[in-house]
């Protein structure tokens, strides 16, 4: 009776599988079957066991048995511990017995695999005494024959995987335990490898000669199954032990067969990075590390020969295995360099092979070597300091010195053989590599380098790529600046004069525009402070200064006119800028040599054809602002000379509002350098002109009184883009100007306390016609007005095509030449003077720039002290920006919230947030909660944002629509919980008590408890709370932040809620402690049911732990919420009680607090379970590889084993 029970179910249960798998079963029979497995896998866990033990029968098809063989895998992982000890052990046998069957050549290769996969994970489930006992067994089964031995491999590949896959929760004594017993085991598995590598290897190319090809793919694939066992005991297994049982001396050896090498390689990956140990063991660890080293160094060695000679054509799985060695030898010398650094002649042939490697045509090998180099010049030129001292012959063969005690030993050998010759070869392939992605075009390859390929593009941005190769140059410079000097000005030689005998060709461009941020790399690399050459040698400098010198005289003499030329040869110059900081005769030329490239250049702001010739005039501009910051002090003597040429060029009429405003904003930064005084008179000289238009009342009235105004602005361009000038250089003012960072001290004594900001005098003036500004824009939203617009201005309110890819996370769209990235980060089109109508995209750039520039202004006034809130109305700049809130887009609130509102509460003076926070957060806060919790809702109910910013979008993309949505949404959320944090911040709460971290809490004595009111002036979180207006909008986005699907914004919001939670317990205000006791701590509580809040699951048991150990006494709602979870009974909250008075430790009060609330709502805290999920059998080798991406992947799939070269 029981049995044909037992095999009506197991009928049952094949069925089920039979129907889920099948694609061509109704839907709904599907949901029926997969509902049954359910049943079976969380039923009766012996007629789980029985059932899935009969379908592992080769009775069955193979989908039924794989299925059958991964519900016992379930079991074994999640419902061990309900069988009984006699169980388990009945259970491990069958297990292993099946082993032994299924190891047969005609059985999948999958279902092999997941017999392995099942006694391996009732090997670790059950510990170090069965695997005690099955071991001698399983070496037994590996010497029947190759399928047996392939099968044994497997297990004891799956077997340390909860060592190398480590899970944290509470698996750690498990897991100490597992690896006590591997390593004890050690000396009986590695020579298992062994052997196993040793006879299949050679029983495969036996059976191949005797033409038996099944038998050798067999044995073949017992050796692919060793080396992938052998790979996952290579990151951990001690390594003298690895070199002991010759498992370094058998992968080395198979890295010569062409079918093996890439997984034999791996091994040397994982190996090579390999920490040195600390105990007795480090001198075998270093002789087993050199061996390796000797091993890769011999392969590799080979591999430059032929690559770089005529001796033999290599294919791209030769290239492949190259990196793979590579990447071995990067990870050698960046973590066990010292290994070999004791023999000089080993060390010597290592860097010269990385060398090559770096030298080598093929991008892939270039870039794995870029990082070793790049790593040891780090180290090497790390601290103490290394500084340059001449030979005394003033040649640029350099010794080496320290400048705050000596180099170790070992340093000064690798330093020793770091020659001219080596760092010569480094910098002459970082200047050619140096192109930039999209110069380099359909030309690959540049002479004998190959510049780009697709595979590199899953290496990361390419602009990080030359960011590597620019530290690079840098170090090297450092280190051998005369090397490095005399090599960049050979080079811009030698392309100045291609150039002059090219028609310029583009390729020529390119390459003169990618040298000269080499030449910036290594002038600042030399010139950057650290070699103080008035204390070093007089020999290294002279001759710096000599081939310096040098190459700006053959730049000051170019008589180039075309744009991209100035453009570039401006770049030049700028790029010497620090150089002219010790060198300050040079300054002078340099400048007169800017402004006679300005000049040179037409004029023309009418004609299209000159965009290129503006374009350039701008970047000459800029190039006054970066030696202004370069240059520092050296510049101040020609103050005055550029102010007078400045003037000229204005009244000739030859310099644009654009540029004037750069070649002012480099005015700036040269006052920085020259003092607090220097900065105000430079300030009134290039304020005043704008103050005397922009004070006046007529434009004012005209255009900013009524909402028709706006239009007539539109329709004045050139008034228009003049007022964008204008903001825009209060910005740079603004950001230019002021005691840098830090120095404020720098002042004397008596002033310092007294310390007034150069631009604060300017605000009174400034701010009040901005505020209208930004009020006639911030109301063209509102709908009584939008909808009386012209169709030009209506259009260009909508987002842009930058703002739209953006969103999209598709890159921006190319950018025309006057759309300028500046020091601002702008990028509105830099050519608009106003001599043109302006169109929709002008409106819009238009538009947009004010609003940047406006909101910055705003924010960076509030920062330079209390001038802002004393010479400002709050009333106007309440209506400027709050009147029109609900009107306004959501990219535009959050910009609003991130450029001024952050600034306010960071910088709002205590006395004053009466007065101001109330003003303009409360009509913040309110309206961003009713939108954020509509938009919210609908996202998660009906799949769609519904923000306002993209209505009006063409049909058609639906599907993009809604992304732009939820990025617009989720941008939102995050700034408004960014706010929230930034209220939170210490220096705005120093206040706030500190709850006792003992973990001790006594019942606190509510006499004792102080009036909210007492925190309102010191807490900004106190001030909030006390103002019911402020706080109920506050407080209910926090509620609902815990149930929005986004980590980030719950990571922002903590720390505001713990803020709140500390003051419902150190204050006596009752409706504060019953919202934290019952709303607050439910919202957090069903925040750990969003898996997303993984990432800040402890701090949000922290902070129920904090509510129910603090607040349980005093109020019934903790005791009531967690009762109200599906699971919990009053036994589970006494028991849970009893357990944290029990403790004094708040860590272990946390951990039982997690207990229980996992135990509470059953398995819906997925924050928590997504911790407490264990293992699941993986790749423990997987990697992005071409050959290698499935180690396990077999000849019964239909790949070809190989032996290739014997086949």
């Amino acid at each position: 009776m029981e049995e044909t029970i037992s095999n009506n179910i197991t009928n049952n249960v094949a069925r089920a599988i039979v129907a889920a798998l099948d694609w061509n079963s109704t839907p709904d029979a599907r949901k029926a079957a997969v509902s049954f497995l359910d049943s079976i896998k969380t039923g009766d866990v012996r007629i789980l066991a029985n059932a899935s033990f009969l379908l592992v029968k080769k009775d069955w098809s193979s989908e039924i048995r794989l299925h059958a063989f991964k519900m016992l895998q379930h079991l074994v992982r999640l419902r061990w511990e309900e069988l009984n000890p006699m169980e388990r052990r009945n259970f491990a046998n069958v297990a292993v017995e099946l082993m032994s069957e299924i190891a047969n050549s005609s059985e999948e290769w999958a279902l092999k695999s997941q017999t392995a996969a099942l006694v391996a994970e009732i090997v670790r489930r059950e510990g170090i005494e069965l695997w005690q006992e099955l071991l001698p067994s399983l070496v037994a089964l590996s010497g029947q024959g190759p399928v047996q031995a392939e099968l044994v491999a497997m297990m004891l590949r799956w077997l340390p995987e909860d060592i190398t896959v480590h899970n944290e929760d509470l698996e750690g004594d498990r897991r100490r335990l597992l690896l006590r017993g591997l390593t004890q085991s050690l000396p009986e598995i590695l020579p298992l490898f062994y052997t196993l590598l040793e006879r299949h290897f050679g029983a495969a190319l036996h059976e191949v000669g005797r033409q038996q090809l099944d038998s050798a793919k067999q044995h073949a694939a017992t050796v692919t199954a060793t080396l992938n066992a052998v790979n996952a005991y290579a990151e951990w297994a001690p390594l003298p032990d690895l070199s002991k049982y010759g498992i370094i001396h058998g992968c080395g050896f198979l890295l010569s067969s062409a079918d093996f090498r890439l997984h034999a390689c791996e091994f040397f990956r994982l190996v090579s990075p390999r920490k040195r140990p600390v105990d007795a063991s480090a001198s075998e660890f270093d002789s087993a590390m050199s061996n390796i080293f000797q091993i890769l160094m011999n392969i590799s060695r080979e591999f430059l020969y032929k690559s770089g000679s005529s001796a033999g054509v290599i294919d791209e799985s030769e290239y492949e295995f190259a990196e793979y060695i590579c990447e071995s030898l990067v990870s050698l010398g960046s973590s066990n360099l010292q290994c070999i650094s004791g023999d000089s002649s080993i060390l010597s042939l290592y860097l010269q092979q990385m060398l090559g490697f770096f030298q080598h045509y093929k991008l892939a090998l270039h870039y794995q070597s870029l990082l070793f180099w790049l790593m040891l010049m780090r180290d090497l030129m790390s601290k103490p300091k290394v500084i340059v001292l001449s030979s005394g012959d003033g040649s640029a063969i350099n010794n080496v010195g320290c400048g705050s005690g000596q180099i170790d030993n070992e340093k000064t050998k690798i330093l020793s053989l770091m020659g001219d010759d080596i760092c010569s070869a480094i910098l002459d392939i970082t200047f050619r590599r140096m192109l930039k992605r999209e110069k380099v075009g359909t030309s690959l390859s540049l002479g004998d380098l190959e510049l780009w390929s697709d595979d590199f593009e899953g290496k990361g941005d390419f602009s990080q790529y030359r960011s590597k190769l620019s530290e690079l140059m840098k170090f090297v410079a450092s280190f051998k600046p005369l090397i490095a000097s005399a090599k960049i000005s050979e080079r811009i030689f030698s392309i100045i004069n291609s150039l002059s005998v090219s028609a310029m060709p583009v390729q020529e461009l390119a390459v003169m525009e990618s040298t000269q941020v080499a030449l910036e790399n290594v002038v600042s690399a030399i010139f950057d402070g650290s070699h103080e050459f008035s204390g070093g040698s007089s020999e290294v400098h002279l001759a710096l200064c000599r081939i310096f010198e040098g190459l700006l005289q053959q730049l000051l003499s170019l008589k180039w006119t075309e744009p991209a030329l100035v453009e570039v040869l401006g770049h030049y110059l700028d790029a010497l800028g620090p150089f002219l900081k010790y060198f300050p005769d040079a300054v002078g030329s340099v400048i007169n040599k800017l402004f006679e490239l300005l000049t040179s250049l037409p004029f023309v702001v009418k004609d299209p054809s000159t965009n290129s010739s503006r374009h350039a005039r701008l970047q000459i501009c800029t190039s006054f602002i970066r030696i202004a910051k370069a240059a520092e002090k050296s510049i101040l003597p020609h103050m005055k000379g550029i102010a007078d040429t400045m003037a000229y060029m204005q009244r000739e009429g030859c310099l644009l509002r654009s540029e004037h405003n750069l070649l002012g904003e480099a005015f700036l930064v040269m006052a920085s350098a020259a003092g607090i005084q220097q900065q105000q008179e430079v300030l009134a000289w290039l304020l005043e002109p704008l103050s005397q238009q922009w004070i006046q009342l007529e434009w004012q009235n005209n255009f900013l009184s009524e909402p028709l105004g706006m239009i007539r602005l539109c329709s004045e361009t050139q008034f228009m883009w003049s007022i964008f000038h204008t903001v825009t250089f209060f910005e740079k003012a603004l950001k230019r100007s002021g005691t840098r960072k830090g120095n404020v001290n720098l002042q004397n004594n008596s002033t310092g306390s007294t310390y007034l900001h150069p631009m604060a005098s300017h605000l009174s003036w400034m701010l009040p016609p901005l505020l209208k500004l930004l009020h006639a824009i911030h109301s063209l939203w509102s709908p009584s007005i939008s909808q009386a617009l012209p169709g030009e201005l209506k259009a260009a309110m909508t987002m842009s095509d930058a703002e739209r890819f953006a969103l999209l996370g598709e890159g921006n769209p190319k950018l025309p030449k006057g759309s300028l990235t500046f020091t601002d980060g702008s990028q509105t089109d830099t050519y608009k003077e106003g001599y043109a109508e302006a169109n929709e995209s002008d409106i819009r750039n238009w538009l947009k720039g004010i609003r940047d520039s406006g909101y910055n202004v705003l924010g960076l006034s509030m920062t330079i002290g209390d001038s802002l809130f004393k010479c400002l109305d709050v009333h106007s700049l309440s209506v400027a920006l709050m009147e029109n809130i609900q009107s306004m887009e959501f990219r535009h609130i959050r910009q609003l919230v991130h450029s001024v509102l952050i600034y306010l509460v960071k910088s709002c003076p205590s006395e004053m947030w009466e007065v101001w926070l109330e003003k303009l957060l409360y009509p913040l806060f309110l309206h961003v909660q009713q939108v954020l919790s509509f938009s919210w809702s609908s996202l998660l109910h009906e799949g769609k944002a519904r923000v306002p910013d993209v209505h009006g979008m063409l049909a058609g993309s639906d599907l993009k629509v809604e992304v732009m949505e939820e990025k617009l949404l989720r941008d939102l959320t995050r700034e408004t919980c960014l706010l929230l944090s930034a209220i939170a911040s210490p220096g705005l709460n120093f206040g706030l008590p500190s709850l006792d971290q003992s973990g001790q809490v006594s019942r606190v004595d509510t006499s004792s408890l102080k009036d909210l009111d007492a925190f309102a002036s010191n807490s900004m979180v106190g001030f909030l709370l006390k103002h019911r207006g402020l706080a109920l909008p506050a407080l209910q986005i926090c509620l609902e932040a815990f149930k929005w699907t986004d980590s980030e914004a719950v990571t922002k919001v903590t720390s505001f809620c713990a803020h709140v939670i500390l003051l419902a317990i150190t204050t006596n205000n009752i409706e504060l402690q019953e919202f934290v006791s019952k709303d607050l701590f439910y919202a957090i509580i069903k925040g750990l049911e969003l898996e997303s809040n993984a990432v800040i699951s402890a701090d949000l048991v922290g902070l129920c732990r904090e509510i129910f150990m603090y607040l349980r006494e005093r109020d019934p709602a903790p005791r009531q919420v967690l009762l109200s979870l599906p699971c919990i009974t009053p036994q589970d909250l006494y028991a849970f009680e009893e357990a944290l008075t029990k403790t004094s430790s708040p860590k272990e009060q946390k951990q039982h607090m997690k207990s229980l609330l996992l135990l509470a709502a059953g398995n819906k805290l997925k924050a928590l379970a997504a911790q407490k999920s264990v293992n699941i059998i993986t790749n423990v080798t997987a990697r992005p590889r071409s050959s290698v991406t499935a180690p396990e992947t077999r000849t019964d799939e239909g790949d070809l084993v190989g032996l290739a070269a014997v086949l």
